[in-house]
């Protein structure tokens, strides 16, 4: 297992502690889950962007879907 260090102030190393400790979690599990959703939130981002990119104005109605659907 990997070890990483991060240097911050003294208020917010505090603040990460009170939080962590409210939210039940060590302080790597806390750190490591707010990383990773940072990771995730990027993907989706991404995604979205690219869904945009895509987008060429075409619409449909509920009643079409549910037609499309066979529902």
């Amino acid at each position: 297992m990997s070890t990483m260090t991060m240097r911050i102030d003294d208020a917010d190393a505090d603040i990460i502690r009170k939080y962590a400790k409210f939210e039940g979690k060590t302080i790597s599990d806390f750190i490591r889950d707010a990383v990773f959703e940072k990771i995730e939130e990027q993907e989706d981002l991404a995604t979205l962007r690219a869904a945009i990119a895509a987008d060429d104005g075409t619409r449909y109605s509920h009643d079409q879907v549910l037609e499309e659907l066979g529902l």
